[in-house]
């Protein structure tokens, strides 16, 4: 197991932004197809734009997002604002050249609180309902800072994600099952996925696979709508760090461990809560006098005040 300070951790120099909303550039979409099970409530797609001939040819990195405008205008008048989603490819794209990206969007479908009336999403309707061969604008990409190391090798991981956040996390499962040298130095991969029902779990075969013929890697389902823990409690992913310690508490006290965390805001106070319960204050920046206090206790301005150490990753919308 290789011991390592924060200090060594090298993310890799991005280009950003080499499209900006004012000068976007057009891409076509090569495939589209549903990423849930047939019986799933939801609508989620697996989307892949071909960048060939762009200045985005193997620019895009996992942990990285591209920008996407959606055609038409707003109840205002005015062109629609740019909506960014995370890239789920590898480096390399999916055809390992650089050229094929691809994303993972769930439609917006629901109800205002307030009017009763049905509420869509522009953008993610918008490129759900793109057929292959349609154009789509796009920027970026966006993003220096939710990145593997250059020396992933060197790492532990623990990645947590809820729904569509599952995104940059197969990019990276796949990048570091492409790294041999991780498995070499002893170091291990742990992917916690979280969603409301089983049809829900996104890429499940890749990482079924992974789980079943790579030692290094552990993949970890929190169920919410499903299976109650024994106390009664729905198995949100933060409580995976409790239901499953044995795995995880090992690895999470190593030095050499990052976490990852992507998801839905606010998912990211209850992995905090839950890290400080078992006194692994190292991924967070926490005020001593909080220390002083229990975490399940704090309230949510005194949560506000908590953010990610060197050694957590966090990306949530």
């Amino acid at each position: 197991m290789t011991i390592l300070n924060e200090t060594a951790i090298r993310l890799p120099e991005v280009e950003l932004n080499i499209y900006k909303p004012e000068n976007p550039v057009e891409v076509p979409v090569v495939k589209s197809e549903i990423a849930t099970d047939a019986a799933s409530p939801n609508f989620v797609r697996h989307i892949e734009f071909d960048v060939s001939g762009t200045d985005l040819e193997n620019k895009v990195l996992p942990g990285q997002a591209l920008g996407v405008i959606a055609d038409g205008k707003d109840e205002k008048g005015r062109p629609h604002k740019v909506r960014l989603y995370s890239i789920c490819s590898p480096t390399g794209g999916e055809d390992g050249k650089g050229k094929i990206y691809a994303t993972i969007v769930k439609r917006v479908i629901d109800e205002h609180w307030e009017t009763q009336k049905l509420f869509t999403g522009v953008c993610s309707n918008f490129l759900c309902d793109r057929l292959k061969g349609d154009k789509i604008r796009m920027t970026g990409p966006s993003g220096k800072r939710f990145l593997l190391p250059e020396n992933a090798e060197d790492y532990n991981f623990v990645l947590m994600a809820t729904g569509t956040g599952i995104s940059p996390f197969r990019g990276m499962v796949i990048d570091l099952m492409r790294n041999s040298a991780l498995a070499s130095n002893g170091n291990e991969v742990f992917l916690v996925f979280g969603c409301p029902y089983r049809t829900d779990l996104l890429y499940k075969s890749l990482f079924d696979e992974y789980d079943a013929e790579r030692k290094q890697f552990h993949y970890l389902k929190a169920i919410s709508r499903e299976d109650p823990r024994p106390d009664g409690t729905k198995p949100y992913v933060q409580y995976t760090l409790i239901d499953q310690k044995e795995l995880l508490l090992p690895v999470l006290q190593r030095e050499n461990t990052l976490i990852y965390i992507c998801g839905l805001k606010g998912m990211e106070t209850g992995i905090f809560k839950i890290l400080a319960r078992m006194g692994l204050y190292e991924y967070m920046r926490v005020d001593d006098e909080l220390r002083d206090l229990n975490p399940l206790d704090w309230t949510r301005d005194q949560l506000k005040t908590i953010k990610p150490g060197e050694r957590a990753f966090l990306e949530v919308y």
